[in-house]
């Protein structure tokens, strides 16, 4: 299916929330499917499988293959989505661009085979950032300057088009560091203006947080938004993570490994991504990120309103997405939380810091 319609999946997509809930392990069945699935790929009768721990939206194993370690991912959603296959083509144009990613050692999105989808990723021995930051142990500096300067050099990745990206034969991709343009057979972003994508599905957004009780100032949100339609006006897209946070990076305490799950990568804004950053840390480490990003290339014009913007778009996506999917009821193992917090006021301030920002024009100093 076509992504053209939505604009973040885990919300958007047809089955809403799916895969957001505690998933448990995959049945019998899948597993044993995907296990002769992999035999025949990489042609050996030496598999074996193990269930993953992911705690994103889909079914993961880990793998030996013929002694090769590898992490598996299956979608298995009705919607049939192919995605992973275009995300394999951005993992690897992100390490082009010079950003560690896991390598991509199989993937078929088709289902001729098996009724779901799978990608067989390099597997890296180190967990993500976000185990060390609950800790108190990640060199939070020295990560988000790093961070701010990956972000800068994916951004090398340019399309025609906005939105989530999907295949297509006439589509192009540059890359501005060699001062190339090349017609390319690969991917682009199905909206013809930027502001069409931004503005997908944010009616609809905006009405289920306040028919669920969890918005008042629906109105005054898209007011402020309306006003700044004109720093919308792009082109062209540059690729955007979209879910850009310390759980979908692998490292050390003090050392980057690898940015894993771009599955919903865009072609969109350039301060997108740091915005995200912005929906889980302070301005200390948004400073940093800045600073990181500003290492490898400059700031655009309206960064920090276009930055605020973007903060706003993103903390509505989130707040339906936990709202919808009742995270504000997970304990204190769920990865969003942290003893002594409580998620849902601290999205009800992010929300209300970045209308704050938007209409004042505020530096990173209010975060």
């Amino acid at each position: 299916m076509s992504r053209r319609d939505i604009y973040y999946w885990k919300c958007d997509r047809p089955a809403a929330f799916h895969g957001t809930q505690v998933r448990g392990e995959a049945d019998a069945a899948i597993t044993r499917e995907l296990e002769q699935e992999l035999c025949r790929h990489f042609d050996t009768s030496n598999v074996v499988l193990q269930p993953g721990s992911g705690q994103g939206n889909h079914l993961t194993w880990t793998a030996e293959v013929d002694g090769k370690a590898l992490f598996i991912r299956v979608e298995n959603g009705p919607e049939k989505d192919g995605h992973l296959a275009v995300e394999s083509t951005v993992l690897d144009w992100v390490r082009e661009a010079g950003v560690r990613t896991p390598r991509v050692f199989g993937c078929d999105a088709t289902r001729s085979r098996v009724p779901f989808a799978w990608q067989a990723l390099e597997r890296i021995s180190v967990p993500d950032l976000n185990q060390w930051f609950k800790q108190g142990t990640l060199e939070v500096p020295k990560v988000a300057f790093e961070i701010g300067a990956a972000v800068a050099k994916w951004q090398e990745i340019t399309f025609e088009g906005f939105g989530v990206l999907e295949w297509s034969a006439q589509s192009s991709v540059r890359n501005e560091g060699q001062g190339t343009s090349e017609p390319h057979r690969g991917l682009c972003g199905p909206h013809f203006r930027y502001a069409d994508y931004f503005h997908l599905r944010l009616d609809e957004h905006l009405r289920f947080l306040t028919t669920r009780g969890f918005l008042v100032n629906a109105d005054e949100i898209r007011a402020e938004i309306e006003s700044h339609r004109p720093l919308l006006d792009l082109a062209p897209g540059c690729l955007v993570h979209k879910d850009l946070a310390l759980w979908n990076i692998l490292g050390t305490e003090r050392e980057i490994y690898d940015f894993i799950d771009f599955d919903d990568s865009i072609a969109g804004d350039s301060m997108d991504d740091l915005s995200l950053l912005a929906c889980f840390h302070d301005a200390a480490f948004l400073q940093r990120s800045f600073e990181g990003y500003q290492s490898v290339r400059r700031l655009p014009e309206e960064h920090l309103r276009r930055f605020w913007l973007h903060l706003l778009r993103n903390m509505i996506v989130k707040s339906v997405i936990r709202v919808g999917a009742g995270y504000f009821e997970r304990d204190g193992g769920f990865f969003l939380n942290s003893p002594g917090t409580n998620l849902r006021q601290i999205t009800l301030s992010k929300l209300a810091t970045a209308l704050r920002g938007l209409r004042e024009g505020s530096g990173l100093d209010i975060l």
